[in-house]
């Protein structure tokens, strides 16, 4: 089946190809090169944080984010259920216990009231994820912070651009981590950046990326440090994206209005918008009101060409992360009604109408299929 609207497609459509050869004209293709330092000042910059340090991906951006604040075996963090299983990854990287949060109804973010009761003497820090572009509530999040002694990590991989109360999420907690991979609102490719205000976290971020090699002797390490370097060619890449970044923001929302418009009336939610948030729409994303119709909804807008990913299964029924007595019913739900549609920024507004009528005349037929059952029984 020919896919002729993918979930997601990178758009390269400025000087990304130019600053690359640009690279390979220079033989700085590694992780020295003037474009690392050039996309951390201008992403930093944007987000309005003092300190932008470049990664190889998002992952490990989380990883370095949790090593360089201390997390480490007998430490609890707190990370809600319904994410990308990296979040809870990166924890399990530094030794420390992941403990799950679930999910709170009309947003989609992590439940602080659930949070607070998770809490123990080992917990350390809570990390709360943007899901697809929303930001959660921060005061609420920096409250429970404070009063808890808790260190905030930001998980903004899917939230580039999203707002709460004004600020860029990822400015607000002690620590941000974004991704820039391939599907994400900006993309180096692989890559990622950890942000922070706290200047004594920067040095160690920086330090810890580079193999823990010391900045007063050469080849010189004096601790156990990682290989999380991004290259020059992947940040010659991002400094190109960061020139759009504004408008390829703007054409996401306006993409989010045409699908809310479009799927007006239809027995589904789009993914809501909290007031004190400017929601970057990573993913649109939709709540059907009957499970059972989603993997029959994704078949037939895939026979009709259109792709659609399920909403993240929530990590505690992984595997390897499933255990007895756990209980999420939110987080359970939204991860078995939800739905991403197509969501990149080359979307024009007759693409997103063909996409809504396909789901539509779907939603039709199987009310239609529901009608005459009842009637049948009857």
């Amino acid at each position: 089946m020919n896919i002729r609207y993918p979930v997601y497609a990178p758009y390269l459509n400025g000087r990304e190809k130019a600053l690359v050869m640009d690279c390979l004209d220079s033989t700085w293709i590694s992780s020295k090169g003037k474009y690392v330092g050039q996309f951390e000042e201008t992403f930093g910059a944007w987000l309005g944080a003092r300190h932008a340090i470049t990664v190889s991906n998002g992952t490990v951006a989380l990883h370095v984010a949790l090593a360089a604040l201390g997390i480490g075996p007998g430490d609890e963090v707190l990370v809600p259920t319904l994410t990308y299983i990296a979040s809870a990854n990166a924890v399990k990287y530094t030794g420390a216990d992941v403990v799950f949060v679930d999910s709170e109804r009309a947003y989609w973010q992590i439940d602080i009231e659930d949070a607070e009761r998770k809490i123990t003497s080992r917990t350390r820090a809570i990390m709360v994820v943007h899901l697809y572009g929303q930001a959660t509530d921060m005061d609420a999040v920096m409250a429970l912070a404070k009063k808890h002694s808790l260190y905030v990590i930001e998980d903004c991989a899917e939230a580039i651009g999203t707002r709460f109360d004004g600020r860029h999420v990822g400015t607000i907690g002690d620590i941000g981590s974004f991704s820039f991979f391939g599907n994400k609102t900006i993309t180096t490719g692989e890559g990622g950046m950890v942000v922070t205000n706290n200047a004594e976290l920067d040095r160690k971020i920086r330090h810890l990326r580079g193999q823990g090699v010391s900045s007063e002797r050469e080849y010189w390490h004096d601790a156990i440090g990682f290989n999380y370097r991004m290259t020059n060619l992947a940040a010659a890449i991002g400094c190109a994206q960061m020139e759009s970044i504004d408008d390829l923001i703007a054409k996401k929302r306006q993409i989010a209005e045409w699908y809310r418009q479009g799927l007006a009336g239809l027995p589904l939610q789009v993914h809501g918008v909290h007031p004190r948030t400017l929601h970057s729409y990573w993913m649109v994303s939709i709540l059907l009101d009957d499970a059972g119709d989603r993997d029959p909804l994704r078949d037939a807008l895939r026979a009709d060409g259109i792709e659609t990913r399920p909403v993240f299964y929530p990590v505690h029924q992984m595997p390897m992360y499933a255990a007895p007595g756990q209980h999420f019913p939110i987080a359970d739900e939204i991860g078995s009604r939800g739905i991403n549609l197509p969501s990149y920024p080359a979307l024009m507004r007759d693409d997103i109408t063909f996409i809504c009528e396909r789901v539509r005349d779907f939603l039709v037929r199987q009310d239609s299929k529901l009608e005459i059952s009842m009637e049948t029984k009857v």
